[in-house]
C-alpha cells in the first residue's frame, strides 16, 4: 500500500479543559457539519490523541501525553475528572491554562493500528528537543495485523500534517531520526530475538528478586547479555530500563506480607560520557521525579550506594568499559567495578562485548572472563547474534568481518544497500562525508580516525604551530573531537556549522562536529549514516594481512603494559579498528595512511 492509496488523516485541535471536554463531540460535529465522514472518524472510530502543555513558551518546551481510545469524549473527561487525583501529570494538565489536544482519526484505524500509532508517536516525541517531558507509562508496539503494511505510510501522513499545525512539537522526521535518543529509544520495536532476550531477562529478574529473595546473597545475581557491535544491545537495555522503572514488578500475589505494590529502585550505569547523556535524557524526559531511578557513571554509583542498602536492579550498558584493575581515580573504592556494583545491587544485568574493550584498565583476561561467565551461570547468559546496525547484504557483512577479525582484504562486494568506498586522499573523503551529511534523510555522517595522532584534553594546549590537537596527513588536517568548542568559543570559521547550543547532545549530534574528527571514545555505541574512517599509521598491511602496530599509536590506554609486564596492545588496537569500521549504517568510506594498506584497499575496490 502506498501513500497515494491512503486518505489524509483527520486532525482536530481543541483546548484541553473540563468545559471543552464535556462538549467535545458537539464541537466536533459543528466543525464538520458538512463532512459527516470526518465527524464519524473522530467520534465513533478509534482515535489517537496528543495532549500538550507549553510549559515554557520562550524556550518552546512542552509536557506531552499520548493516548488512544475508542471514545475520545469519555476518555478526555476521565483524564480531567478521576485521573488528577491519582496522577500528578493529569493534575498538572488540569490546572494549567494553555493545554491543548490534537485528536487524530483515520478511516483505517482499528485497535492494533491506533496502539502502533500511539507507540510511534511516543518514540518520535520523546526525541523532539521541544518535548521536556513525556508522561506515558507503557509501550504497545504490535505485531502483524490486517492493515499493518499501511502503518509506515499512514504515520508519515499523520506526522507531516501535525507538523503543519505545530512545527516545534512535530518537526521534520529527519531531524529526529538522526538523534542518539531516537536510536536508543525504549519505544523502538524489538526484533523477535530481542523480545525473547527481554522475556528471559525479566523472568530472571523476577525469579531473583521474589522467588529467591530469602537467600540475601552478599553479591547480587548477575545476568549477562553478550553481543557484537550493532546487535541491538542498547535498544534492548533501554526498553528493559523503561519497563522496570514504570512497571510494578511486585504484585500483591507475590508480596504476601504487603499487599500494596511498590516500585523497584533501578540504576542505569554506563562508563561512557556520550552514552551517559542519552540515558540522562531518557530519564529526564520519561521518568517522574518520585521514581527511584539513578543514571550514573560507575564511580558515582559505587560512591553513593552502600552495600548495606542495595538497589533492586543495576543495569550496566557497555560493561566492557568498566575498570578491572586498580586505577588512580578509583583506587579508594576498589579495583574491579563490576564486583563493586554486584555488592550494591540485588540483581545486575550487564551487556558485554569483548571485541569492544578499548583500554588496558578494562581488560578481562581469559580466565577472568571465564570466571565472570561462571558467576552468572549458563542459564543467566543471553546471546544476541543478529546484526542490526549495518544495512547491508550478507556478502558485505562477511567482507567486513573478514577484514576486521582476520585482517584479510577481499574484493569489495557490490551492494545496492551499502556503499564501501576507498578514497585516494583524506580531503576527498572529508568532502564526500560533508556532502552525505547535508542530506540527513538517513541520519548524521561524520569523520573518525584511529587514535594515532597526539591529543591531550583538559587545559593542555596544542603544539605551538597548531590551533588544535588534530589529525593530519600532508597538508590536510582536522581538529580532534571537542576541539572546536573548546578552542574557538564561537569565534572561528566554524561558526557556520553551529546553529544552536547543544549542551546535552552527544558529540556526533552537534552540528559543528562535521568539521571535527571523532575517536572511539566519542562514537562507541552510536550509529552514523555514513562514516569516513581515517586509518592512521598503526594500521598496516604486511604479508597479505592487516596488522596493528602499537609503536605508531598515540592511544596510551591501549598500548601501555598492564602491571608493567603484560601487553594487550594487539587486541585493544584491533578492537579500536572494529569499533570505527562498524559505525556506518549505510556506508563506509576509508583512507589509509600506510601506503601498502591503501594500495591493497584500492585494489579491492577495483571493478572486475
Amino acid at each position: 500500500m502506498t501513500k497515494r492509496n491512503l486518505k489524509s488523516p483527520v486532525i482536530y485541535e481543541t483546548k484541553y479543559n473540563v468545559q471543552t471536554a464535556s462538549q467535545l463531540n458537539t464541537q466536533i460535529s459543528e466543525t464538520y457539519a458538512t463532512d459527516d465522514t470526518k465527524r464519524v472518524l473522530l467520534t465513533e472510530f478509534p482515535t489517537v490523541y496528543v495532549i500538550n502543555d507549553p510549559i515554557n513558551s520562550k524556550k518552546s518546551q512542552y509536557t506531552v501525553y499520548v493516548g488512544e481510545t475508542n471514545d475520545i469524549q469519555r476518555r478526555t473527561l476521565q483524564h480531567l475528572d478521576a485521573d488528577p487525583a491519582k496522577r500528578d501529570d493529569f493534575f498538572n494538565f488540569k490546572n494549567s491554562k494553555n493545554v491543548s489536544m490534537f485528536v487524530i482519526g483515520h478511516e483505517h484505524f482499528n485497535k492494533s493500528m491506533t496502539l502502533d500509532i500511539e507507540n510511534r508517536l511516543m518514540q518520535y516525541l520523546s526525541s523532539v528537543p521541544a518535548v521536556y517531558h513525556l508522561n506515558n507509562r507503557r509501550h504497545n508496539d504490535q505485531n502483524r495485523y490486517y492493515d499493518s503494511d499501511e502503518f509506515n505510510s499512514l504515520f508519515d501522513l499523520i506526522w507531516k500534517k501535525l507538523g503543519k499545525q505545530n512545527e516545534d512539537l512535530f518537526p521534520a522526521r529527519k531531524i529526529i531520526e538522526s538523534s542518539a535518543i531516537f536510536k536508543a529509544s525504549p519505544f523502538n520495536k524489538l526484533t523477535s530475538e530481542q523480545l525473547l532476550a527481554k522475556s528471559k531477562v525479566i523472568d530472571k529478574i523476577n525469579k531473583a528478586l521474589f522467588v529467591q529473595k530469602d537467600k540475601n546473597l552478599a553479591e547480587g545475581q548477575l545476568i549477562l547479555v553478550e553481543g557484537n557491535a550493532g546487535s541491538g544491545k542498547t535498544v534492548l537495555m533501554s526498553n528493559i530500563f523503561y519497563d522496570l522503572v514504570h512497571e510494578d514488578q511486585i504484585s500483591a500475589k507475590e508480596q504476601k506480607e504487603d499487599k500494596k505494590s511498590e516500585r523497584l529502585s533501578v540504576a542505569m550505569i554506563v562508563n561512557q560520557n556520550e552514552q551517559l547523556k542519552v540515558y540522562e535524557e531518557i530519564s529526564q524526559k520519561l521518568f517522574d521525579k518520585d521514581e527511584q531511578v539513578q543514571v550514573a557513571k560507575p564511580i558515582t554509583f559505587i560512591n553513593k550506594v552502600k552495600p548495606s542498602k542495595k538497589v533492586d536492579i543495576a543495569l550496566i550498558d557497555e560493561a566492557h568499559l568498566l575498570l578491572t584493575q586498580r586505577n588512580q581515580a578509583y583506587a579508594k573504592y576498589g579495583k574491579n567495578m563490576l564486583e563493586d556494583i554486584l555488592k550494591r545491587a540485588k540483581v545486575v544485568m550487564a551487556v558485554y562485548d569483548p571485541a569492544q574493550v578499548l583500554s588496558i584498565a578494562s581488560v578481562l583476561e581469559d580466565e577472568k572472563f571465564a570466571d565472570l561467565e561462571r558467576k552468572a551461570g549458563k542459564e543467566n547468559i543471553i546471546y544476541l547474534k543478529n546484526q542490526m546496525r549495518i544495512d547491508a547484504s550478507q556478502a558485505t557483512i562477511d567482507w567486513l568481518r573478514n577484514l576486521i577479525d582476520n585482517g584479510i582484504i577481499n574484493k569489495i562486494p557490490q551492494d545496492s544497500k551499502y556503499q564501501i568506498k576507498v578514497f585516494k586522499t583524506p580531503e576527498e573523503m572529508q568532502k564526500a562525508i560533508e556532502k552525505k551529511n547535508k542530506d540527513q534523510k538517513n541520519g548524521i555522517s561524520r569523520m573518525v580516525a584511529t587514535f594515532d595522532w597526539e591529543y591531550s584534553g583538559g587545559k593542555t594546549q596544542p603544539p605551538e604551530n597548531q590551533k588544535y590537537w588534530e589529525v593530519s596527513e600532508g597538508d590536510w588536517h582536522m581538529p580532534w573531537n571537542y576541539e572546536i568548542n573548546k578552542r574557538d568559543k564561537y569565534e572561528s570559521k566554524h561558526r557556520a556549522h553551529r546553529t544552536v547550543k547543544y549542551s546535552n547532545q552527544s558529540w556526533a549530534e552537534k552540528d559543528y562536529t562535521i568539521a571535527e574528527i571523532g575517536s572511539t571514545y566519542t562514537v562507541q555505541g552510536f550509529d552514523l549514516n555514513y562514516v569516513g574512517v581515517e586509518l592512521g599509521p598503526s594500521v598496516k598491511y604486511r604479508n597479505g594481512r592487516i596488522i596493528h602496530d602499537p609503536a605508531e599509536s598515540s592511544n596510551s590506554k591501549a598500548t601501555q603494559k598492564r602491571d608493567s609486564t603484560k601487553s594487550y596492545a594487539d587486541v585493544l588496537l584491533k578492537n579500536e579498528f572494529n569499533v570505527l569500521m562498524t559505525r556506518g549504517v549505510h556506508g563506509l568510506y576509508i583512507h589509509a595512511v600506510d601506503p601498502e594498506l591503501q594500495k591493497a584497499l584500492e585494489r579491492a575496490s577495483e571493478k572486475v
